[in-house]
Parts: structure tokens; sequence; C-alpha cells
């Protein structure tokens, strides 16, 4: 669902404070609420979870889900899971009430997809995390069991690969890789 009236981040703060059970994100100042997952799309956000911070430094890197990233003033997302550096966190420990909002690009960035958000993703999420200089981007799709990887290369540009099978590095974070096998379920 969409609210077509313009807000400010205030705004939106005091929103997503005063309703912790719903997922909002803020689209060029307009609110839109994050549908709720289905199982296949909970499970593999929750397993990816899971592999990843087994093989991440706590001290140095965080797992999040549906936290938030800016790109730019009014837009903010809630991307399925992303991979933070614990060094940006320093901007809101200790502030209870503040959102943990980033700003600065991420090493791993995921969208799991789903059929309610599915072409949104594609088509409005990921060209904004490209934008804001994510260093890697995964879009998983639990049905076609595939893993697009989005790779920032020197050039600014983002080159593509489609995974069906096999590891695969995430070359954001060095000695990191899943099992395609194991996150489907094999």
């Amino acid at each position: 669902m969409s609210v077509a009236q313009r807000i400010t981040e205030a705004e939106y703060e005091r929103i997503v404070l005063a309703a912790p059970d719903q997922q909002w994100e803020l689209i060029e100042g307009r609110l839109r609420e994050k549908p709720g997952k289905s199982w296949d799309h909970g499970r593999i956000v929750t397993l990816l979870g899971y592999l990843l911070m087994f093989q991440l430094d706590h001290r140095e890197f965080l797992v999040l889900y549906e936290s938030r990233v800016r790109r730019e003033v009014g837009t903010i997302f809630l991307p399925d899971l992303m991979v933070v550096p614990t060094s940006y966190g320093r901007d809101f420990a200790g502030q209870p009430g503040v959102l943990a909002i980033f700003s600065d690009p991420l090493p791993l960035v995921v969208e799991v997809w789903s059929a309610s958000t599915g072409d949104y993703d594609v088509d409005t999420k990921i060209p904004e995390y490209q934008r804001r200089g994510d260093r890697e981007l995964w879009r998983i799709h639990p049905y076609e069991r595939t893993l697009t990887a989005r790779r920032h290369q020197p050039d600014e540009s983002y080159a593509e690969t489609v995974y069906r099978t096999g590891i695969v590095a995430a070359e954001s974070l060095p000695g990191v890789a899943v099992d395609l096998s194991e996150l489907f379920g094999d």
C-alpha cells in the first residue's frame, strides 16, 4: 500500500517508531508499506543471514534484516537483508528511539523475489542501490532457483552474473561464499 501525501523524514521516523510492527519505506516523500513475506521468502532470507553471519567477524560486520538505507533525503528502503560494517553503527549507538538509516554504501544488499514486490525490487530498488554505490547486490529468486549478483566495477558500472548452481562468492566480503544447494534446500 502506498500513501499519496508527501511527508518529511522526521514524520517518517515518528510513524515508524509509533507502529513498529509495520514495515514502511519512504519513496520520494511518500509512504509505502512493505508487504508480508511468503514462507519461501522468509526461509531464504533467514538461512542466508545465518550462512553469512557464520562466516563474518561480528566485530567488523553485522547482518541486518529489513533495516533502512537512504538513497537521498526522502527515499528510504528496507532491503530484505544487508551486511553492514559495525563502524556504521557508531552514529546510532546509545540513542534509543533513533532509527538507524544508513547512507553510506554497503558491502552487500540482498532482495529476495516475492510475487508482491518482484518487479518493484528490480525496477525501483536495485537501481537505487546502484546509485548509492552499494558494492554488491544480490537478487535471489526462490522459485527460479537463481541468484543474480550485480557487482560494482572500477568504472562505476555494475557487472551482472546469474548463478543457478554452485558456490557464489561475495566478492565484496573476502572469504565469504554461499552454496546454492544449501540455500535452496537441495
